[in-house]
């Protein structure tokens, strides 16, 4: 019996090989075509988008009681017994130590015997007051009959004056002995230590049997906490931020002893005893926090966030876009960042400004008033005040919501311009007249409004008007289009715009495209 062997055909070596250089070529290809692709736009971009802008104060602080009290001793004396421990729960004026009363009790025995003999004193004093009258009332009417001679009755007035003087004095010695009995009583009570406030003890630093001595300094003999439900956080503010936090703002920290939990706080106080460390001013802010599990321990470090303010779906762009300048007007402008470019006039003028059209503050003002929750007499003068401004701005006369014509746009566009004081003042100027007419423009509104949607209504206005303007880049056929728009709060990534000017999805250039390697 035989057996034959089919033998497959040997595959060309130079297969693989080839198949190889081939996927090289192809990525080569796709590199290269996307690297002259970016080289043709030149530019990088970002998206103008829609969302939240959160702008926050960080700092570090210590979690505390509301209320610490350091409790010692107004006696000298040697503690009979201690009667509480570290982490009891203590509750106003429960004794919380004694010290050895029998000293004082002694004194206050002393002083009460004194006080005794001194009333004693003054009854003696008053029965010779009262012998002492009758004598000069008898030797008067003898004087008036002529039975006596007049010197007699002379020194009968006299004892007589004598004897009131002595009571007098008496009782003013029973006054001085009554306050040594109430100056001993009050020494006894103090043998007995109490707790001044409901709370927990946080410090005991004295054992049964120890001496404490009260004399030039009063010992501390406990530190109770206050009530550890309600906490706060002393949070050290830089200068350059304390002009924005407020009290009722939203705190937001963390310990280290919960990481994966976030607690919640609100500005209770900004205190205005600055410290200066190292020529570095910081100022106090109290956060009060609320503990009702009791999980926050005094002593706890928290890294806290103060929300200076948020921005809910709001229109933003890419905080490069701010930065970026055109090579051309870099070099004009001494390098990026000195600037708009010359030619912001003409952009401003012609309405590209963003911010200054009637329709960018209408629609600002509409998205304010529907977190306002108005009623319907609060919508209808909202309305009346809306449409005046629409009015104003139709028919181009100062006032209306373009912020002054187009006037007002070309000033805008000088903002980048132009460097120092003169420039930074005329920003100021017009941002303030703006906001002077817009509260012109919607006091009748204003006058309507509850307390609360007032403060509402002002915090949102003040951020509208004083919003600065900055040229931005839109890539419009291949080259950068400045388009001036006004910002306003920022996260530091991303800046809130303004008005109109800029849509949602648009492209705004951020930088120069990386050169190919």
């Amino acid at each position: 019996m035989s057996s034959s062997r089919v033998t497959a055909p040997a595959r060309p070596r130079w297969i693989v090989p080839v198949v190889l250089l081939a996927l090289v070529a192809l990525a080569a290809w796709w590199y290269l075509g996307r690297a002259k692709t970016e080289d043709a736009g030149g530019y990088r971009t970002g998206a103008v988008e829609r969302g939240e802008i959160r702008t926050a104060i960080s700092a570090t602080g210590t979690l505390s009681a509301t209320a610490t009290i350091e409790v010692g001793t107004q006696v000298s004396g040697t503690l009979q017994s201690v009667e509480v421990d570290f982490n009891d729960s203590v509750t106003k004026d429960q004794v919380i130590a004694r010290i050895d009363p029998s000293t004082f009790q002694a004194r206050l025995d002393q002083a009460s015997a004194s006080l005794s003999s001194t009333r004693a004193g003054l009854n003696e004093a008053q029965a010779v007051a009262r012998n002492a009258e009758l004598d000069y009332t008898r030797k008067a009417d003898l004087v008036k009959r002529q039975l006596i001679a007049r010197t007699d009755a002379d020194q009968a007035l006299a004892a007589r004056d004598q004897a009131r003087a002595r009571i007098v004095s008496a009782n003013a010695q029973v006054r001085q002995q009554q306050a040594n009995v109430d100056s001993a009583r009050l020494d006894l009570e103090k043998t007995v230590i109490r707790s001044p406030v409901d709370g927990v003890v946080l410090l005991r630093s004295v054992e049964a049997g120890q001496t404490v001595a009260a004399s030039l300094q009063t010992p501390v003999l406990f530190k109770i906490a206050g009530d550890l439900r309600k906490m706060e956080i002393v949070l050290a503010i830089d200068e350059a931020d304390i002009g924005q936090v407020r009290e009722g703002q939203t705190a937001r920290f963390t310990v280290d002893a919960f990481p994966d939990r976030n607690f919640a706080g609100r500005v209770k106080q900004v205190r205005l005893a600055a410290t200066n460390t190292a020529n570095v001013i910081t100022y106090p802010v109290v956060v009060e926090v609320d503990n009702p599990d009791q999980s926050l321990l005094p002593g706890m470090t928290a890294n806290a966030e103060i929300e200076i303010s948020r921005r809910p779906d709001v229109l933003s762009v890419p905080n490069a876009a701010l930065r970026f300048r055109p090579a051309e007007e870099s070099k004009a402008n001494m390098g990026p960042g000195f600037g708009a470019p010359a030619n912001a006039n003409r952009t401003a003028a012609t309405g590209a400004n963003g911010g200054q059209g009637g329709n960018g503050f209408v629609q600002a003002f509409e998205k304010i008033a529907a977190g306002l929750q108005l009623d319907d007499a609060q919508k209808a003068a909202f309305d009346s005040a809306l449409q005046e401004m629409r009015d104003r701005a139709q028919q181009g006369r100062p006032g209306g919501a373009n912020g002054g014509g187009t006037t007002g746009g070309s000033a805008a566009g000088n903002v980048g311009t132009r460097s120092g004081g003169a420039a930074q003042g005329g920003s100021a100027d017009r941002s303030r007249r703006l906001a002077e007419r817009m509260k012109k423009n919607f006091e009748g509104f204003r006058a309507s409004l509850r307390p609360e949607q007032q403060a509402k209504w002002d915090s949102e206005l003040l951020a509208m008007t004083s919003g600065k303007r900055a040229p931005v880049y839109k890539l419009v056929d291949g080259k950068p289009e400045q388009v001036t728009i006004r910002i306003g709060a920022s996260d530091g990534s991303r800046t809130e715009i303004i008005g109109d000017g800029l849509a949602e999805g648009e492209l705004v250039i951020i930088g120069s495209a990386r050169p190919t390697p």
